[in-house]
């Protein structure tokens, strides 16, 4: 049985139970695996009369909801290779993947979306530099509301409900990912890879819930009890490809899915939803916990005292040095900590988060509360996952060992090499490009990394330039930085930093005047997304040279060199912009 046969089976198992909730200011939208297998007979006779066909391909653009779910279910049972595109966009690049991966049709989360890809697209053709790509004519572009019109009409059953039948090689989605030209490049994900993901994926999550949950069980609870249905709350685009996994894993186990759709919402929605785990990228966990210790420093008194020193005593336990403080340490594990983490989620297992580094002092900061960080690691070219840490064996600072039936080594510079049946069918139309991330059948990851004594891996630094946001986007430096050089008149270079940040910084050289650079900044970052938006600049008036060790032989960035030489500018670049 492929993941789409389980997935299905399992919601016409249990036909009455939540399975996603949409938590809006205005009230919850709640799917049962009813209300989901009707909206996606829907879509699928939508799909059907649109003149869809297997292999055809159906982007998906909006933010994540209980129709993006029946779409993508839809597509996926008929064969169809979905794209889903980051609704956030700019819609300039999101024409520039539409035309790219060619679809049939293309779903819109509303008419605004819709419009402005039309635009996008129209202005993409007038561009053109070939007739060829000019030529290219834009597909039906239909909201939900259209797809689901008549979802009243539609009535279900076991028969009607069954995927078409799939080979393990069939392709189900192409999910674009940035590479260090700019250039976003479509991966290839097939039956067999989110397949094998998923049977790794709800193993571990049944390691977390603990033996007597059995949520991805199929034979229904042992002895005849309830079944125990797991909370899960989630807010990462879908278009993602680890957020894509969390979502079908959810479907495959016995799981409600509480969706949030606005992140200023987020604290009030885990107090609403009390998850048992959520999925997470650094840049929330460090702001959560910033917030908390915020708070109780603006609080003050006997409580944030209370609060710091029973940090100190569990930081310095932790590290095996002898201090005092141990009665601070008692009281705060009675009275404080387990405060803090009723308002964080009482239920919460674990925190699970991956996409970018996360920094060690925010792990230990939700261990020390009792809840342990599981992180992973991997790329959308590895079907989003390459490492999970085990419930109960995470080393901190690490990323777990790799997950069964992968295997992974060290390559030339430290680069890590993955092989197994996770790893992607290649670009979307770039077969040479596919060929250049493989040695001797191994993916060559791009990343530098090392293995701990305890068999966990861990990623120490990006052999490419791609900068990583804390927010676990990538993004690539250099068309950015010539933008830079094009449009501010005395920049002699431009280097973008951002690494493990939680937005872009530049260091422009040469004869600059500061409010020229501040005005083509703003202008840039008004055609752009809002994580490729440069928030900080700092000006250094003697350009980069080869003398200086700044530069190469040819004249190309020697980014780590900089990186050192101007660290400090660097850090006070990001504090200043903070305050």
């Amino acid at each position: 049985m492929n993941f789409l046969e389980n997935i299905f089976e399992r919601l016409g198992r249990s036909p009455e139970r939540p399975v996603l909730v949409e938590m809006r200011p205005e009230g919850n939208a709640t799917a049962t695996a009813r209300d989901l297998l009707e909206r996606i007979a829907a879509a699928r006779r939508f799909l059907a009369d649109a003149g869809l066909r297997k292999g055809d391909r159906c982007v998906l653009l909006s933010a994540n909801g209980i129709a993006w779910v029946a779409c993508d279910l839809a597509a996926m049972a008929e064969g169809i290779i979905v794209v889903p595109l980051y609704a956030r966009q700019a819609p300039g690049e999101l024409a520039a993947m539409a035309r790219d991966c060619q679809p049939r049709l293309i779903c819109c989360g509303d008419a605004a979306l819709a419009a402005a890809l039309r635009t996008a697209w129209s202005a993409a053709a007038g561009a053109a530099k070939t007739s060829a790509d000019a030529g290219a004519s834009l597909p039906p572009v239909v909201t939900y509301d259209e797809v689901f019109a008549k979802s009243g009409s539609i009535a279900t059953n076991g028969v009607q409900m069954a995927p078409v039948r799939a080979a393990g090689g069939d392709v189900v989605a192409i999910i674009y990912t940035s590479g260090t030209s700019g250039e976003a490049k479509g991966v290839m994900l097939t039956v067999s890879n989110v397949t094998h993901m998923l049977g790794c994926t709800t193993a571990r999550l049944d390691q977390l819930m603990g033996a007597p949950f059995i949520g991805s069980q199929k034979g229904g609870p042992a002895g005849g009890g309830q079944e125990h249905t797991e909370q899960v709350v989630h807010y990462l685009p879908f278009c993602f490809a680890a957020s894509w996994i969390l979502l079908l894993s959810c479907l495959s186990r016995a799981s409600t899915l509480y969706l949030c759709v606005d992140l200023g919402r987020l604290a009030e929605d885990l107090r609403a939803a009390k998850p048992e785990y959520c999925l997470n990228v650094p840049a929330l966990l460090e702001r959560m916990r910033a917030a908390v210790e915020g708070q109780l420093a603006s609080r003050g008194g006997i409580t944030q005292k209370i609060f710091t020193k029973a940090k100190s005593a569990w930081l310095a336990r932790r590290n095996g040095e002898r201090a005092g403080g141990a009665i601070w340490l008692a009281v705060g594990e009675k009275l404080i900590f387990p405060a803090i983490r009723k308002k964080l989620g009482p239920n919460l297992k674990a925190l699970i988060c991956g996409s970018a580094p996360l920094a060690l002092e925010t792990q230990l900061f939700f261990l020390m509360l009792g809840i342990p960080v599981l992180q992973g690691y991997g790329l959308t070219e590895t079907t989003g996952i390459c490492t999970l840490d085990e419930p109960g064996r995470a080393e901190s600072g690490a990323v777990g060992a790799a997950i069964p039936g992968i295997e992974m080594k060290l390559g030339d510079g430290n680069e890590i090499l993955v092989r197994g049946p996770n790893i992607f069918a290649g670009y979307w139309n770039r077969p040479q490009e596919t060929a250049k991330c493989f040695s001797d059948g191994w993916f060559r990851t791009g990343d530098q990394g090392e293995q701990t004594s305890a068999g966990n891996w861990r990623i120490i630094g990006r052999l490419k330039n791609l900068l990583i946001l804390n927010s676990g986007h990538n993004i690539a430096p250099e068309p950015l930085e010539e933008k830079l050089l094009q449009s501010i008149p005395g920049t002699q270079q431009a280097v973008l930093f951002g690494n493990g940040r939680s937005y872009l910084a530049a260091l422009l050289t040469g004869e600059v005047r500061a409010d020229n650079a501040e005005k083509q900044i703003a202008v840039l970052n008004a055609t752009l997304p809002h994580y490729r938006q440069i928030r900080a600049f700092r000006i250094e008036p003697q350009p980069l040279t080869i003398e200086s060790g700044l530069l190469t032989a040819n004249g190309k960035l020697r980014r780590e060199a900089i990186a050192r030489t101007f660290s400090e500018a660097i850090e006070v670049m990001y504090r200043k912009n903070a305050q």
